[in-house]
């Protein structure tokens, strides 16, 4: 299907949100009451009590989500105005699944010291920041410097296409016979969710009591295998180097794939091969996460592929960041959690995984828009937050 004409139709009414009023005024002495002078009443309270912010305003409901418009989509770098209409559509479906009133911030800046900056100033009017389509490795920089503000900060590129990544994974382990602890992984793509779907993979920072670990993780960039041996590494790279490939293997993409028994891609189009996945283990379960167009079409994965998901919603098995993000930060507002920690984001993945009694190859993870998810996703991760002591 051609999405162009139908997409601009949809958005040329002034985009996709407004601002809806929750009270009316029809009165002077509504006037009085929402504005001045009534509306004074209300500041000096919170002059008194600045908690009472989440009682009194719109705080305790709402989430800024901030890009800077580096890394939108398989778009890249488009900047902040082209990434609008992706930050507006991330808000609506903030409201639709789990009724948070979410603001779109598209900072003209890439600096990550700038950006930390700026949204430190503005955190008094929220509850959580969903940071969004931010490029690694300032995503990095970015969410780390923010981790001290006293709400929930997340960048969903990392954590949300982790937390579903895992859940799906749960499932499709499940489905094929072959216990998570013994899969062996290759995820191609060393960005923001790269790096944050192997360090949720690995259970790395998180207790093992609650989160079980796969056997093996290789990453690949798009000069082949990370490993210690490679002097081209940055930082975060490096830290994947430490804890990934034990055997430290070399190699392309198609060399590195040989026997294993899950691909997950987070990179670009078009770079996994039918013939690369028959090269896999039994029953390869193939995630092909780049978006709009997969590491391979679900046509020519067919046949080869046991379990095939995308980040797409026209086809079946759609990995999206969708079903963790919503009840992720409804969960974090009920508990007024200071920040989403590991056993938070476990929480979730296990909530959604379960969500699904009977999964089958083509039905590893519930549909995006069931309103159910949220509400399971949100209630396991209030609860983890009040366990691990962040709430």
């Amino acid at each position: 299907m051609d999405y162009r004409d139908a997409a601009l139709k949809v958005h040329e009414n002034h985009g996709k949100i407004s601002v809806v009023s929750k009270v009316q005024i029809k009165s002077k002495e509504d006037l009085n009451l929402i504005y001045t002078p009534g509306v004074a009443e209300v500041c000096k309270e919170l002059v008194r009590d600045r908690e009472k912010t989440y009682k009194y305003t719109m705080k305790g409901n709402s989430v800024a989500v901030v890009t800077d418009g580096s890394a939108v989509l398989g778009l890249k770098n488009i900047g902040p105005w082209a990434a609008l209409p992706v930050m507006e559509g991330k808000a609506v479906l903030f409201k639709e699944l789990a009724d948070i009133d979410a603001f779109p911030l598209c900072l003209r800046t890439q600096d990550p010291n700038e950006i930390i900056q700026i949204v430190r100033n503005v955190a008094p009017a929220f509850g959580g920041i969903n940071l969004e389509d931010i490029a690694a490795p300032n995503c990095f920089d970015i969410e780390k410097g923010l981790q001290d503000i006293g709400i929930p900060v997340m960048h969903d590129d990392q954590h949300g296409t982790a937390i579903v990544i895992l859940a799906a994974l749960m499932n499709a382990a499940k489905v094929v016979g072959k216990p998570l602890e013994d899969l062996k992984v290759v995820v191609n793509g060393a960005g923001a969710a790269g790096f944050a779907v192997t360090k949720l993979l690995l259970c790395l920072g998180v207790d093992k009591k609650i989160c079980t670990s796969v056997k093996e993780i290789i990453v690949c960039d798009s000069r082949g295998a990370i490993h210690d041996g490679r002097a081209d590494l940055n930082l975060y790279k490096r830290e994947l180097a430490q804890h990934t490939n034990a055997l430290q293997r070399k190699g392309t993409l198609g060399e590195i794939i040989r026997g294993a028994d899950v691909f997950i891609g987070v990179s670009t189009g078009n770079v996994l091969t039918k013939e690369m996945i028959m090269k896999m283990g039994r029953d390869p379960i193939v995630f092909a996460m780049a978006n709009p167009t997969p590491e391979i079409a679900p046509e020519q994965a067919k046949g080869a592929a046991a379990i095939f998901g995308t980040g797409r919603s026209d086809y079946p098995n759609q990995i999206n960041n969708s079903l963790a993000f919503p009840g992720v930060f409804r969960g974090a507002l009920d508990a007024r959690a200071r920040i989403i920690n590991n056993e938070m984001k476990i929480a979730a993945a296990n909530a959604i995984a379960t969500y699904i009694k009977n999964p089958t190859r083509d039905n590893i993870l519930p549909h995006t828009l069931d309103k159910g998810v949220a509400k399971a996703v949100a209630d396991a991760v209030k609860k983890a937050a009040i366990e691990s002591g962040v709430a």
